[in-house]
Formats: structure tokens, sequence, C-alpha cells
């Protein structure tokens, strides 16, 4: 995918002749749109992965203009989402039987998202799931109950906005006091009646506190050891099949380990079950006897 794509111009037409220029592209047709993703799958063809990304740009078109209430460039959201494209294409797996259009969905919205809320400098406060939840979808909220004048919300506004959204009442009043433009911590703001206090009241550390890590830390070692011991009771073939389809980051295929042990891809399935069956089960076994005391887990310093 090293060929260069289309890029919006600056100017008041940049956008128009970015458009007209990537509908040039065909669209593809399901066997075509397999075939090429088998190319560059099996063969790391790179003229394959350009056709599948130009022939996917207008969509990513159509997902960024639904961004651009953000007052970001629109050229940047476009190249944004251009890149997730090219994540989704490198990932794409064209066995699954669906589209590209819908695997790669996910990755334009994603990372036109990150790029969202890496520009907003009054988000960098604190990205958690519930407040890229608030972020892009407050205003919506917002505009349903006509709550659209600038300021506090309302305490029953603010009620139902948290309901909809699935957050707390707190991380409402907080993210509508960052959307509405920079202002002082020490402002005065009404929380619920019969409360208020300034905005800096209302700001918390999300981090886990030294305690909580040092637990998720143990657990997950505990884990790890687990799974080495499981490992351990599988043959030499097993394991082979199990690392690489199950924990590589990039897994390898049926048909390249088939190749690798002689074998057909059904066979290297067949091996892939039974030793994830084997792993699981002797990692449940393991953690029923750690939860009963009878077996402690030394812990092992890597050279």
């Amino acid at each position: 995918m090293a060929q260069s794509l289309p890029r919006v111009s600056a100017g008041d037409n940049g956008l128009s002749r970015y458009l007209e220029e990537i509908r040039k592209f065909p669209m593809l047709e399901p066997d075509e749109e397999y075939m090429l993703a088998k190319r560059y799958q099996e063969h790391a063809d790179t003229d394959a992965a350009h056709k599948l990304v130009t022939s996917h740009l207008r969509l990513v078109a159509k997902i960024a203009m639904g961004y651009r209430g953000y007052g970001l460039p629109i050229g940047e959201v476009v190249s944004e989402g251009n890149v997730g494209l090219m994540q989704a294409v490198k990932k794409f797996d064209p066995e699954r039987g669906f589209r590209l259009a819908t695997y790669a969905m996910w990755w334009i919205k994603a990372a036109i998202q990150e790029y969202v809320l890496r520009s907003w400098s009054l988000v960098k406060m604190g990205t958690t799931a519930n407040q890229k939840r608030l972020f892009f979808n407050l205003r919506k909220a917002k505009s349903r109950i006509q709550a659209i004048d600038d300021g506090d919300l309302r305490p029953e506004q603010v009620k139902q906005i948290a309901t909809q959204l699935g957050v707390s009442e707190e991380e409402v009043i907080s993210m509508n006091r960052r959307l509405s433009g920079d202002a002082s911590l020490n402002a005065p703001i009404r929380a619920t009646e019969g409360e208020s206090g300034e905005w800096q009241d209302w700001l918390v550390d999300d981090h886990e506190n030294a305690e909580q890590v040092m637990i998720k830390q143990d657990e997950l070692e505990s884990r790890r050891e687990l799974l080495k011991d499981a490992l351990a009771d599988l043959n030499d073939r097993e394991r082979r099949v199990f690392l690489a389809r199950r924990l590589e980051e990039n897994p390898s295929t049926l048909e390249d380990l088939s190749q690798e042990f002689g074998i057909s891809r059904e066979r290297v399935r067949q091996i892939e079950v039974r030793a994830f069956e084997k792993v699981q089960k002797a990692v449940k076994a393991a953690a029923r006897d750690l939860a009963r005391g009878n077996r402690t887990i030394e812990y092992q310093p890597e050279a």
C-alpha cells in the first residue's frame, strides 16, 4: 500500500475536487474483492491492497462528513479515516464471509474519533469510555430535548441525558462544560437541586490507585503462569499450531501451517481445536486448585 492516495487540497473547492477524483475509482464486485483480498493476504500484493483501498475511499468520505461539526479541517479528518481503512485492509480476512466495507467501517470510525479526541484540548483531561460516548453524543442528546442554550444544563436535563446515554450525571455536567468552551476551574456550577460548587470540585482522577494496579499485575502474572503450565501439556505440533493461531499478533493461516507440516488445512484446524481444548481444561483445573489453596505459583524473574 505504498502507492499514494488522493488528498483534500486547501481552498473552498478542495473537497469537491477530492470527491470527484475518488469517484473515478471503480467499486468492486464481491468476487473481485475476495480475490484481491486473498492476493494481499497470501502474497502481500501491494497492487491488490491499493485497489481495495481506493475502491473504499468513498466510504471514508461519507463517514468523515459526519464529523464536520467539530471544527477540524475536513482534509485531516478524511486522511485519518484513510489510515483506518488501510489498517482494516491489512487485518481483513475474506474467508469470514462478510464484505470489506462492513469490517472497515469500524476501523475508519475509530481512527477518526481518536483524531478528534487528540485534537480537542478540552478532552485531553481524560478519555474514558463514558467520556468518549458523551463527547460524540452529547450534542445530539441536547438537541433532542431542545437544550440548546449555552451554560449549565438544568438538573432535570442532566438527569434525562445521563439516563439516555448510560452515564453519571456528574459526567454529563463536566462534559457539557468542556464543550461549552474554555472556562475557569473556579467558575460556579449547578450540580443538583440544593447543591452547588465550583467546576474543579467535579474533576476527579480516573486513574487506578497503586493497590489496584498491583492486584491486576499479580493477576496477570498468575494467568501467564497458568498458560505456561498448560502449554507444557501439548506436544510440539500442537504447541506450534496453538501459538501460531491463537497467541501471535498476526496469526498464521491454516494454509501456511498445512504447508509447514505437510497436512491438510482441515487437519490443522482439528489440531488447533484439540490444543485449545487441552489448554482450556488445564487452565481451569489449575485455577480450581489455586482457589482451594492446593497450589502456589512461584514467580521466577526473567533471564
